[in-house]
């Protein structure tokens, strides 16, 4: 317990003092001061509590013998003799509780945290305790619904079902008509299945996709061959494939557009084009 005694502002004035025997009488002086006030039992149980973080259980039992001990020694001095005193013992208080509170934050977390993954194992057995009783129970009420519906069925008529053999006879007359109706007309649903098939390739592309490369086309007329480049960016905006931008630029090269004389002299020459590439037209 000395470094309870080493904090008060008296120890400055013992230190100057000339001789070793008035500055221990001063020293003990300041410790009877401090053990006497009303404050000290306040103190030395804040001190304990600091102590008693972390530690064993016996040493914690140990602590808690010596603070009752501490708290029934009554201080015989009153508060505001000794001002000076009365705010160190204040300020001493106040940062032995904060210390203590600071030192069991990790305890405290560390508790928590442990009595949460009880709760949860605890919750997860639970429930596989529930799971394998719903399933031993749904077991048993099937056991029994097959064991009833096998003793229906020893206490039936022995006679043959008429109306499910007449049944099963309705449906194999279904599939022996189906395989024939098939056998016969094969070839007339493959010409439709072709017909229907050659009209969704003649389907007409989206009007806004139309109008898209409509505007490429007026913007590019004495060269509406796109590059690569372009026809990636047209396919993006159209949210057509890179084959449909193909076929509609051929269509529309084929049926609108022609080179002009000296374009043609100058791609039949072999001349090279803007890009690098030797010129071409469709055929």
């Amino acid at each position: 317990m000395d470094d309870l005694f080493c904090f008060h502002p008296s120890f400055a004035q013992s230190e100057s003092q000339p001789s070793a025997q008035p500055a221990i009488d001063s020293s003990e002086l300041i410790k009877a001061k401090i053990s006497s006030h009303p404050r000290f039992s306040v103190l030395v149980s804040n001190y304990i509590d600091c102590r008693k973080v972390g530690a064993p259980r016996a040493v914690a039992l140990l602590l808690e013998e010596i603070r009752q001990g501490r708290i029934s020694e009554e201080g015989c001095s009153e508060v505001g003799v000794d001002p000076e005193l009365d705010d160190f013992m204040e300020s001493y208080c106040n940062l032995l509780h904060r210390f203590q509170e600071e030192l069991s934050k990790p305890f405290k977390e560390a508790a928590s945290f442990l009595s949460s993954t009880e709760m949860l194992l605890s919750d997860l057995c639970s429930m596989s305790a529930s799971v394998s009783q719903s399933t031993s129970t749904s077991e048993t009420a099937i056991s029994a619904e097959v064991k009833g519906s096998t003793e229906e069925v020893e206490q039936s008529s022995p006679e043959p079902d008429m109306t499910k053999t007449h049944e099963i006879a309705r449906q194999m007359d279904n599939k022996d008509l189906k395989e024939m109706l098939l056998s016969k007309y094969s070839a007339s649903l493959g010409s439709f299945n072709k017909e229907f098939l050659k009209k969704r390739k003649n389907v007409k592309l989206p009007k806004d996709a139309r109008a898209v490369m409509m505007a490429w086309w007026k913007t590019h007329y004495r060269w509406p061959y796109p590059t690569d480049e372009e026809k990636a960016k047209l396919a993006e905006i159209t949210r057509l494939d890179i084959k449909q931008i193909n076929n509609w630029f051929v269509n529309q090269r084929k049926r609108h557009w022609k080179p002009s004389e000296d374009m043609r002299s100058a791609l039949l020459d072999g001349v090279t084009g803007g890009h690098g590439a030797i010129l071409h037209w469709d055929t």
